[in-house]
């Protein structure tokens, strides 16, 4: 799939869904213009990471998050609001809200992706590709047996990936729904190696699976269907 650059005239019109992907390991000039433009508690919040790394790259997100949904908003990034749900989840604060615009985020390693659109329910997942020795344990513990059954039966080369496929599908919905990680082994998903992912037993989902980068993989949940997908590097 292509990522396209930024184009200068940016429209995102009712029937489609945008997705952004952008770094999360930035120079050090760069994390200094983001951190004047978050908030006093996600300052704190950044300040509260252990590792150097964890804190530049939350204030990477959150501050390319805020440009991002302030191009769409029209606004300057530091005067974007945010709510946050039971679970954490943030969405655009009350003033903001009237504008329709719905967004997720999902990042992993030193990869972002933002997701996009009007009215829409939505929801991004993205993992890095990394080897995992519990892999059969965990598929048993939160996929379907019949999820199960498909990777434990695949050659080893083959079940990572498919792993992180069903993971990043799973997660991408509930993202869109609101529902914890504790659900993720009643939603069912079909896939195998050389199909896409579907959802099975909910029309009025769409899922696609997205093709980030080397070694990542990740989806996107949106409720609904008829919608056009436009992808940005930011």
């Amino acid at each position: 799939m292509s990522w396209l650059p930024t184009p200068q005239d940016l429209t995102l019109f009712p029937n489609e869904v945008h997705v952004w992907r952008f770094q999360l390991d930035i120079t050090e000039s760069q994390l200094e213009s983001l951190s004047a433009i978050l908030s006093n508690d996600e300052l704190a919040r950044a300040n509260r990471f252990y590792f150097p790394e964890h804190r530049q790259r939350f204030i990477a997100g959150r501050g390319v998050l805020r440009q991002i949904l302030g191009g769409y908003l029209g606004i300057l990034p530091g005067q974007v609001k945010f709510d946050y749900e039971a679970r954490g989840k943030p969405l655009l604060a009350e003033g903001l809200q009237q504008s329709g615009l719905l967004f997720n985020l999902s990042h992993s390693h030193n990869l972002a992706l933002c997701a996009v659109n009007y009215t829409r329910p939505i929801g991004v997942d993205l993992e890095s590709l990394r080897v995992m020795d519990d892999v059969e344990a965990l598929a048993q513990r939160f996929f379907l047996p019949q999820e199960y059954n498909l990777l434990r039966s695949l050659p080893e080369d083959q079940k990572q990936t498919t792993f992180f496929r069903y993971w990043t599908c799973k997660e991408a919905y509930l993202k869109a729904t609101g529902d914890g990680i504790s659900q993720l082994e009643q939603i069912e998903i079909a896939l195998t190696p050389t199909e896409p992912a579907r959802l099975v037993k909910l029309p009025a989902w769409s899922l696609v699976e997205l093709v980030p980068d080397n070694n990542y993989v990740a989806a996107l949940a949106v409720a609904g269907c008829g919608w056009q997908l436009k992808c940005w590097q930011y």
